[in-house]
């Protein structure tokens, strides 16, 4: 009797931690590791349900002072009451805690907890609809929002996933996914904004798991966490974006986040189109802290833009920017940040097409078109800094526009033309403005068709170039049905590829 004693205060620490442990965290591993001990546990259920059963309610409290904290995490353990046997033993174990006839305030608060977790357990569970619409209404809740087959299929299919995938060594990537009525994801998140967050970071978490950065990738991923038909509303919206923010903030302006950030925008413009929603007048809700006439001109979309005819809005879009910016007659101080923050959720296809007309262009390249692109990558320079990158860009230019009139054009004449004026060593954001220009130029012009791989071996000198390199193509690859011909788009995939199986 003694050994068996000892055996069950062992098991019982044994579990206690283990729930603890599936508790704080929700990886993969985490979860398999459930379903693996999901039967000991259920037999370690019942063999307490033994014991309890036979005692009272304050000498079970006394032997056992945390069996509330035990059996409050395996109620709030989505994988333990998938299956109706453990929602039966807990739901018995619960049961024989509650104190009949309670004498005190102590006693009294233990049986409203416990009726609390008993809710929980038939409410999420059950499907007595009489019961269930009880206990969503005491909560402010409609019952459609959290309609219980919902939680029945993502549940079994979520542990079926998990014990198939163990059983039989299946990547569950390639499964049917679980899927919700966007409704309902939609009504949950505005009621309760943490599980929210919640959504963002582990969108985040997906998209910023790579290394390489992949925009489609990056698509797919953000499509399917619902986030931008819920963005549809500004009050989402707002949570999202600002999240966004935090994170650029933090990291300096990444370019991974970045790009995350211009595919969420485009996402989020394509579910209000489906919505019918009248984009230039919500845009005064989405983004508030903008020129309503700003972000006007940068939500355009590129298609409504003929290729011939994008330097005048271009131009118009700097000259707003520029204003907004480094105009000073109202007498306050800017921050450059709100209109960069702006520029940016619509700026990638900018950036390409600033590129492609700068090196197009016969004439003298246009200092708007300068200033544009400068801003983009720098907007934390001051005027006299931003100035000193245009003189640079304008004498590349220049030199690049030079050597294709010439008719002849090699790698060692790209990489002296790109030599710093002043033979001082650029800034790293310059430096990445110079390789941008050139391989605009290797891309969209024949003769640079010719010397592509050579002239991009001598600039892939280091892993950080060569993934600057890997982000520039995919994204050209990306927006290529806008800015690109077909001869580019198939050169930039088999670069792409080769410098991808470098990495």
């Amino acid at each position: 009797m003694a050994q068996e004693s000892a055996d069950l205060a062992s098991d019982y620490q044994f579990w206690l931690q283990k729930l603890s442990a599936w508790e704080q965290a929700s990886s993969k591993e985490t979860q398999k590791d459930t379903c693996l001990h999901l039967s000991g546990f259920q037999e370690f259920l019942r063999q307490m349900y033994e014991i309890l059963k036979e005692m009272d309610s304050d000498a079970i409290l006394e032997r056992f002072p945390t069996i509330g904290q035990l059996l409050a995490k395996a109620c709030w353990n989505p994988l333990i009451l998938a299956y109706d046997e453990s929602q039966k033993i807990v739901i018995w174990c619960l049961c024989c805690l509650v104190n009949k006839e309670p004498r005190t305030s102590a006693e009294s608060g233990l049986n409203s907890w416990i009726r609390g977790l008993l809710s929980h357990v038939l409410s999420a569970f059950r499907f007595d609809m009489k019961e269930v619409c009880l206990f969503t209404k005491s909560l402010g809740y409609e019952s459609i929002d959290y309609y219980p087959s919902l939680l029945k299929n993502m549940v079994l299919s979520l542990v079926s996933e998990l014990r198939e995938s163990h059983l039989n060594g299946l990547n569950t990537q390639s499964r049917e996914k679980i899927v919700l009525p966007t409704s309902s994801v939609v009504s949950l998140w505005f009621r309760h904004l943490p599980s929210l967050e919640k959504a963002t970071l582990h969108l985040f978490e997906k998209l910023f798991s790579s290394k390489i950065i992949c925009l489609r990738r990056m698509e797919c991923c953000i499509r399917e966490s619902f986030l931008p038909q819920a963005a549809c509303q500004p009050a989402i919206f707002r949570i999202v974006d600002e999240m966004f923010r935090f994170v650029l903030l933090e990291t300096d302006g990444a370019p991974e986040v970045l790009a995350a950030l211009q595919v969420f925008t485009s996402c989020l413009v394509e579910a209000l189109k489906k919505e019918k929603k009248q984009l230039t007048f919500a845009l005064r809700t989405y983004f508030p802290y903008g020129a309503p006439c700003l972000a006007a001109a940068l939500s355009q979309h590129p298609e409504a833009i003929p290729q011939g005819h994008r330097l005048q809005p271009l131009l118009h879009i700097s000259q707003l920017l520029r204003e907004a910016v480094e105009d000073c007659t109202r007498g306050c101080p800017r921050n450059p940040f709100e209109s960069w923050f702006l520029f940016v959720h619509f700026g990638g296809w900018v950036d390409l097409a600033v590129a492609e007309l700068l090196l197009r262009e016969e004439a003298e390249p246009p200092a708007g078109l300068l200033w544009l692109l400068v801003f983009y990558y720098s907007p934390q320079d001051g005027s006299q800094q931003r100035e000193q990158s245009m003189v640079e860009l304008k004498v590349l230019i220049n030199r690049l526009l030079m050597l294709l009139r010439s008719g002849s054009l090699s790698a060692t004449d790209l990489q002296e033309a790109a030599e710093s004026p002043s033979g001082d060593p650029r800034p790293p954001v310059c430096g990445q403005l110079v390789r941008r220009l050139l391989l605009s130029l290797l891309l969209w012009t024949p003769e640079g068709h010719a010397i592509v791989w050579e002239a991009v071996t001598h600039m892939a000198h280091t892993d950080a170039v060569i993934h600057e390199i890997i982000g520039f193509l995919d994204q050209t690859l990306y927006r290529s049905q806008h800015l690109c011909v077909e001869a580019s788009r198939k050169l930039a995939r088999d670069l792409l590829k080769e410098l991808q199986a470098q990495v």
